[in-house]
């Protein structure tokens, strides 16, 4: 196979050499170029797996260069160098998708660790598992990579699945996309909605029940255990289900045996079971609204979803999904957004996520009467989707995620000083680290000048 190519880009000759002699080393093709503009140039003949630039060069910066390839290129992950970078170019960087933030000096295990998880971004197909996933969900975000890692690793056990997460982020998707590449993908997938029913229904539609339980029940019915007998059955919204209805549940995951509503007989079942919330259910477990026991039954594995806000870098990949694909549907010529238009979209907060996403490019096709979708189009859909303005508990929910994954980045993924910080002792803020899915390994970036900066403090 073709060593994987760079494109390196840097006004200092001397640093440019130093970095293509490390790169060839990794085994790496490198070409190297002296600004922004021999890069564009070179972009236009060949595509590279990742772009290495410097920030602050004469003429077009690193930022501005990664603007325009994040347009034209969107799968080619960028990463950005800097011996000037503060922490607030790396958190602007990173939330408009640039891939990794690094600075001068290099070290040389941080840039092969970079590099290889870049190049992994546009990794060769390995086996038919993964032409599933990577058929199935559109992105190039390291943070559902991270997800899709995970949901790989579990797709073929037969381990219960909490995938958590906002509405809209994806997760019956993502529960579909487990089911189709583990053992039981040869047999049915059902989902239900939990919070979309009473009780009482949703009894007799998981379990099923005999004619005659109660007054217009004309028939037997088997419920949705057993339609997904050797199969995975997909509850989302678990954390709306009914409390009586939940210790149910539970005995069924225990002991894998129904009990038909107006029977007395045990059926025995053989289903995997995934779930999904966009409630934080440790929190309804401490409210009282959810049992303990089933959450840790449910929660062997959790996925959690990141919300399209988080990752932004796919906002254009999934648009041009989209339009492919309702052109493809509708048998007519495929249409495109306007640079304008395109930049109203990465500039929305998405509340409603890849799901509003959908609609947004859904409506804005629809009433375009030319080729090319205008700005003003997208405006008036975004604004008709609703007020983007999110409720006062999601609001607080989100800054707090934002200030958290700011301390870190900050020490470093170092939690004794991101917790001095903050002003609170370690084990209250591991806690919020906790509640926000985050992993302050990831943000160590530098380990030894973090561990020095704690000794010293």
């Amino acid at each position: 196979m073709e060593n994987p190519k760079i494109l390196l880009v840097d006004d200092d000759p001397g640093l440019l050499q130093l970095l293509a002699m490390r790169m060839t080393a990794l085994n790496y093709q490198v070409e190297s170029v002296a600004s922004g503009e021999e890069a564009l140039l070179s972009l236009d003949k060949n595509t590279p797996a990742v772009v290495v630039t410097d920030l602050r060069m004469e003429g077009m910066s690193g930022l501005g260069l990664f603007e325009i390839i994040q347009e034209r290129w969107p799968a080619i992950p960028v990463i950005i160098l800097t011996a000037h970078g503060s922490i607030q170019e790396a958190v602007y960087a990173t939330q408009k998708g640039v891939f990794s933030f690094l600075t001068k000096p290099v070290d040389k295990e941080e840039l092969a660790t970079t590099l290889q998880q870049a190049v992994s971004l546009n990794r060769p197909l390995s086996s038919d598992d993964d032409h599933v996933i990577d058929q199935r969900i559109i992105t190039r975000s390291p943070k559902m990579y991270r997800v899709i890692d995970q949901a790989r690793l579990v797709a073929k056990s037969d381990v219960s699945v909490l995938i958590s997460g906002e509405s809209g982020t994806g997760k019956e998707l993502l529960a579909q996309t487990i089911h189709q590449v583990s053992d039981r993908s040869d047999q049915a997938f059902v989902p239900i909605n939990c919070g979309a029913m009473p009780g009482e229904l949703l009894e007799s539609e998981l379990f099923g029940h005999k004619k005659g339980a109660f007054t217009g029940a004309t028939s037997d019915h088997p419920g949705l255990f057993m339609a997904a007998e050797g199969g995975t059955l997909f509850l989302d919204e678990v954390g709306d289900m009914p409390m009586p209805l939940q210790v149910k549940l539970l005995r069924v995951l225990q002991e894998r045996q129904i009990r038909p509503v107006g029977s007395t007989q045990l059926v025995s079942v053989d289903v995997r079971v995934l779930a999904a919330t966009h409630k934080d259910l440790l929190h309804e477990v401490q409210e009282g609204r959810f049992r303990e026991d089933l959450y840790y039954r449910l929660n062997v594995v959790n996925l959690n979803l990141p919300s399209l806000s988080e990752r932004q870098e796919d906002i254009p990949l999934l648009i041009n999904h989209y339009l492919k694909a309702i052109a493809e549907r509708t048998r007519q010529p495929e249409k495109r957004l306007s640079k304008d238009a395109l930049s109203v979209m990465l500039q929305y907060a998405w509340p409603g996520n890849v799901r509003q996403l959908t609609n947004v490019v859904e409506q804005v096709v629809a009433l375009s009467t030319s080729p090319v979708v205008s700005a003003q189009l997208v405006e008036e859909a975004v604004r008709h989707q609703g007020d983007s303005i999110l409720p006062l508990t999601e609001a607080k929910r989100r800054f707090e995620k934002d200030y958290v994954e700011q301390l870190l980045r900050t020490t470093n993924g170092n939690i004794s000083l991101a917790a001095k910080l903050a002003q609170r002792n370690r084990s209250d803020f591991y806690k919020i680290v906790k509640r926000h899915h985050l992993d302050p390994d990831t943000f160590k970036h530098d380990r030894k000048q973090t561990e020095q900066t704690a000794d010293a403090e």
